[in-house]
């Protein structure tokens, strides 16, 4: 089933950036230190755009999923 290893391989990849882009944000906008992305704005631009991305991964994967069925 290439098709089901595809979508499970759209979630674990739109799981991954929403946790990574989350943390990013949040070391952006300064809420979590400790790195030298603490406070620079472009990791929390960066940060946004990864778990918009993996949001859309994730979506894309649940809509495939209802076409399947």
């Amino acid at each position: 089933m290439p098709y089901g290893d595809a979508m499970r391989a759209r979630l674990i990849i739109g799981v991954i950036l929403i946790l990574v882009g989350g943390v990013w944000f949040g070391q952006g906008i300064g809420a979590i230190g400790g790195s030298f992305m603490t406070g620079e704005a472009l990791w929390a631009v960066i940060g946004a755009v990864c778990v918009f991305l993996g949001a859309m991964l994730l979506i894309g994967a649940r809509r495939a999923r209802a076409r399947e069925r």
